[in-house]
């Protein structure tokens, strides 16, 4: 019996258990086309049932296939977040290119609707077997979503993700979840009556407001506000992150205006840009929280400028994605779940020595 359990698991046994030609189990190995749904899922079911792995990295090596996982991304610099998951696309294209498949990446103008656009125009036109895609202009990432779609080409959010059952997988935070854990860590220990407002302070993206990334996590904030503190007054900032004179400017401004509210909170992974102000105007009641570990936020939160970030091993999204969209290729396995959520660190300046 054992002997028989070890024994190798063949085409002809898949082709004979799905009640089809071992031509049609190859055809669906190889993605060549031109067999029917219903038996491509039959193929596909015995073949998870039979635990069948078919050598289609050898294949593939001899027909001399090669494959391109396309990444679209933001433009960035060193240590900024997106240079982070453009880090994490890039180890994952070192791990996979003996397999023949190569990795490439498609920058665009983040403040940018049109330089979006282009960029997804040329990624198209590229015909990759795979695409990352982190979401940024909701409706511009839609119709390139359907395109892919409309092409057979399984794309997988990070950072975030689009209400759309087409997304192949999902690795990212759980973006409500963390608006919601903002807003408790924020509020710790802070009776209702004595909370006089929170400070949101927000990022100038494109002029049409049509890039928020951060959405969701700010209607789980919302909502844990409206929950545990209904009469608390939200106040919304938006900064020039490339004008630090009039950040510090608002800000004085603003609190001059509002001497009563000491809590401060920004969504997306730039509350270093809040440095500035809040170490030429200390205030012993003050809370800032905020997200990524960025070395700029680890230095404020260090100095005792922030108090909270909520973090993630922000390369691990990309990674995670270009791994398992490899695995689809080459095995055709796909990932265990759809939306694949990272956990979420709570770091504060007395454990951020040991992260």
């Amino acid at each position: 019996m054992e002997e028989e359990n070890n024994k190798k698991i063949t085409i002809a046994d898949v082709a004979k258990l799905a009640g089809v030609s071992k031509g049609t189990v190859d055809r669906v190995l190889h993605d060549r086309g031109g067999v029917s749904r219903k038996s491509m899922e039959k193929i596909r079911q015995v073949i998870d049932e039979l635990g069948y792995e078919p050598n289609v990295y050898a294949s593939m090596l001899a027909m001399r296939k090669e494959h391109v996982i396309a990444c679209i991304l933001p433009d960035s610099i060193k240590d900024d977040y997106w240079y982070l998951v453009r880090e994490g696309f890039e180890k994952g294209g070192e791990n996979i290119a003996s397999m023949n498949i190569r990795t490439r990446i498609f920058l665009y103008d983040q403040y940018s609707p049109e330089s979006f656009r282009k960029a997804g125009m040329q990624l198209l036109e590229s015909n990759p077997s795979g695409v990352v895609l982190p979401p940024f202009f909701k409706n511009d990432t839609y119709t390139l979503a359907n395109a892919l779609s409309l092409r057979g080409i399984p794309y997988v959010y990070v950072d975030s993700k689009l209400e759309d059952d087409g997304h192949f997988a999902y690795y990212g935070m759980p973006m409500y979840k963390s608006g919601y854990l903002c807003a408790r860590l924020l509020t710790l220990r802070v009776p209702q009556k004595q909370l006089k407002g929170v400070l949101v302070v927000r990022i100038i993206r494109d002029k049409m407001r049509q890039s928020d990334p951060t959405l969701n996590r700010r209607s789980g904030f919302l909502d844990y506000m409206a929950e545990h503190y209904p009469s608390s007054d939200i106040h919304n900032l938006f900064i020039d992150p490339q004008a630090p004179k009039d950040t510090e400017r608002q800000l004085n401004t603003f609190f001059k205006a509002h001497p009563g509210i000491h809590h401060i909170v920004m969504f997306n992974s730039r509350v270093h840009l809040l440095s500035d102000y809040l170490s030429r105007n200390p205030d012993p009641d003050r809370v800032v929280v905020g997200f990524d570990n960025l070395e700029k936020n680890i230095s404020a939160l260090s100095s005792g400028l922030i108090n909270i970030l909520i973090c993630q091993h922000t390369d691990l999204q990309s990674y995670n994605a270009v791994m398992a969209l490899s695995d689809y290729i080459i095995k055709h396995k796909r990932p265990e779940r759809k939306d694949n959520f990272m956990h979420m660190d709570i770091l504060t300046s007395l454990n951020i020595d040991n992260y």
